[in-house]
């Protein structure tokens, strides 16, 4: 699993979820006061949008792959894009300052403010650009990401675990890492397929052996520990 990645990814749909559960709050009264009648099509339009995205993003957050991700995300980028341009259609050239006490809008009820609907207008409209901006640019990295990491080696990147996309700053790692002699404590794992023998002369120092048109990276241990070493079809600049 790579942290970085992971983490970022976390914080990014923490913010969208944020988004969608305040424009949810603000459909929800409008359509309290407007339902069934009144702004019909857009009041339930706007119940639908961030109720399916935090029903998708929370399952996302549990498990997913990067091809199923990115078809999520392309799914709600023009989703909240259609909110954003609909709401602003409907509002986005109206001066809220400019109504008074006196200006009422009609609802199933009677009347209310038409400065206090102006404004929620607007920030359903601004929450919905937000949700599309954020969304845009995950999918931009989505697949930023994992055609980085094919690239690295990792032909299969688009069916694994999102888990093991690594950040801009990272390799990517294997899943089939093992540890010589069945020691796991103070040994250098390697991937499978990779031989390692003793090195003699030199005391704790091996002999990689290399496959056929392959590479291999050695990448600083963390927090001092042994070095990574991982070996990767083709040729690494």
């Amino acid at each position: 699993m790579t942290a970085l990645f992971m983490s970022r990814r976390l914080i990014g749909y923490i913010a969208v979820l944020i988004c969608s559960a305040a424009e949810l709050g603000l459909a929800s009264y409008l359509a309290s006061v407007f339902l069934p009648n009144i702004h019909s099509d857009f009041v339930i339009f706007a119940l639908i949008i961030p109720c399916l995205t935090i029903l998708i993003f929370l399952i996302i957050l549990q498990w997913s792959q990067p091809r199923i991700e990115a078809f999520w995300l392309f799914i709600f980028t023009a989703l909240w894009l259609a909110m954003g341009a609909w709401s602003q259609d409907l509002i986005g050239g109206i001066d809220c300052s400019l109504f008074t006490n006196m200006d009422r809008t009609t609802t199933k009820h009677g009347t209310m403010s038409s400065a206090a609907y102006c404004r929620e207008m607007k920030v359903i409209e601004a929450f919905s650009w937000m949700n599309f901006v954020m969304l845009a640019i995950f999918l931009i990295i989505l697949l930023s990401l994992t055609s980085r990491s094919q690239t690295l080696g990792r032909p299969n990147a688009w069916l694994e675990p999102i888990s093991e996309l690594p950040w801009f700053n990272q390799m990517p790692g294997y899943y089939d890492y093992y540890y010589p002699n069945g020691a796991a404590g103070n040994q250098m794992p390697y991937p499978q397929g990779m031989q390692m023998y003793p090195q003699q002369g030199v005391q704790g120092g091996y002999v990689v052996q290399q496959m056929p048109g392959s590479s291999i990276v050695i990448q600083p241990g963390s927090n001092g520990g042994p070095p990574m070493i991982n070996q990767i079809p083709g040729v690494v600049a």
